[in-house]
């Protein structure tokens, strides 16, 4: 592996590079998960033979069907 791929976050440990999507509207989103609810929900998913993102796409189209989608808010300084 040349090191232009590589990142070194750690001895022993490699960093798998970013997935990127094709085209335009494709907006990334990072949570905090614990790390047993982590491993369970990747083990769930992996025994259902679909992927976490997958699952978590799904969840959020339903709830945005279920609860519609507010207003977008004027810019601006957080209070």
């Amino acid at each position: 592996m040349d090191t232009q791929t590589r990142i070194h976050s750690s001895p022993g440990k490699e960093v798998r590079p970013i997935k990127k999507k094709e085209g335009s509207g494709i907006k990334r989103v990072n949570i905090n998960v614990e790390v047993n609810l982590h491993n369970a929900f990747k083990a769930a998913t992996a025994a259902q033979g679909v992927d976490m993102t997958t699952v978590l796409m799904e969840f959020i189209q339903n709830y945005v069907a279920r609860h519609g989608s507010a207003a977008p808010q004027k810019k601006g300084r957080r209070q």
